[in-house]
């Protein structure tokens, strides 16, 4: 049977890791069907239905979708499932919120987060915050499986021409309503998906030394992360939090300052492709990951970071 993907998107633009996923589910079975559901929103399912991998495209369409709510997402979802023998997302905010539910209402195990497609019933999935694989296979006659989207290249956004079906909206959920969204506008890329990150930790000692972190980032066009420690101790806000409790990220250039490398952010950044940690102590454990470290102290060492990178052009985007 085919394999269901439900697509991410904000109704005009279909959000990057979508493609992840889809990457992910043709690992599975060649035949992905990617769901979308939204209000106004025929510029994503047309969006879709370009990329290769993509046999089909169901969309539903429906003011009651204009804010995502997972609850309503829930219904549309279970009622396209009897057709299919995966149901797939990101294991993101999205995703989190949302196949609980679905597997919660097929009343079967839902399998999270994996790395790998080891055949149409078995993954691999990390546990112990990264330090230990798992291989867990499913006998459910419907496979509930988020990806964890950095494991997996994005799809191809050209090239393809699947059909897109229109499908019926389901009813409106009366057990939770959209108040307001409040989002954070920046020029900045994306944590999750940048190329470059710049994190800071509890060695910055205060919010305001994070100007330091902004800095080096505006020159390198990063994003700009934190490690939890940093984040509890009022530094700078949550969305910007790397680790097993924030967001999991692989970029091409990881900037670790004052991160003394506690396992749970370990398991959020270590799969980077080339990890640069500036420490004053020697012993931290993030220099046990890290490709090039600095033992020195940050104060010192980041305003000439800073100095030398004035002199070459900014990294582009």
């Amino acid at each position: 049977m085919s394999v269901l993907l439900i697509a991410e998107h904000n109704n005009k633009e279909v959000k990057p890791f979508t493609y992840n996923a889809i990457s992910a589910a043709s690992l599975i079975n060649e035949d992905v069907h990617v769901l979308v559901i939204g209000s106004n929103s025929d510029d994503v399912a047309k969006s879709i239905s370009q990329v290769p991998n993509v046999k089909k495209v169901i969309h539903v369409n429906n003011s009651i979708y204009e804010n995502y709510l997972a609850e309503n997402y829930t219904l549309v979802a279970v009622k396209f499932s009897s057709n299919y023998s995966h149901i797939v997302c990101s294991a993101n905010t999205f995703g989190k919120n949302l196949m609980p539910r679905i597997a919660a209402l097929l009343d079967v195990s839902q399998v999270s987060d994996i790395t790998k497609v080891i055949s149409e019933d078995t993954f691999l999935r990390p546990i112990y915050a990264g330090n230990a694989f798992a291989t867990v296979k499913s006998t459910d006659k419907i496979k509930c499986v988020t990806i964890r989207p950095t494991s997996f290249d994005p799809a191809p956004t050209s090239g393809g021409s699947a059909e897109i079906e229109n499908g019926e909206a389901g009813e409106a959920t009366d057990i939770s309503k959209f108040i307001k969204k409040e989002e954070i506008k920046s020029d900045r890329p994306e944590l999750g998906t940048a190329r470059v990150v710049v994190s800071g930790g509890r060695g910055m000692q205060s919010g305001e030394n994070f100007k330091l972190i902004t800095a080096v980032a505006d020159k390198l066009n990063a994003a700009i992360g934190a490690s939890r420690a940093a984040v509890d101790a009022g530094y700078i806000t949550n969305d910007h939090q790397v680790g097993q409790t924030g967001k999991v990220v692989v970029p091409d250039l990881y900037i670790a300052v004052g991160i003394s490398g506690a396992i749970q952010h370990l398991a959020g950044m270590k799969e980077s492709k080339v990890i640069v940690a500036i420490n004053k102590d020697g012993e931290a454990p993030i220099f046990s990951v890290a490709d090039y470290g600095l033992e020195a102290d940050l104060f010192d060492a980041l305003p000439k970071f800073l100095e030398e990178l004035n002199k070459l052009n900014t990294i582009q985007k």
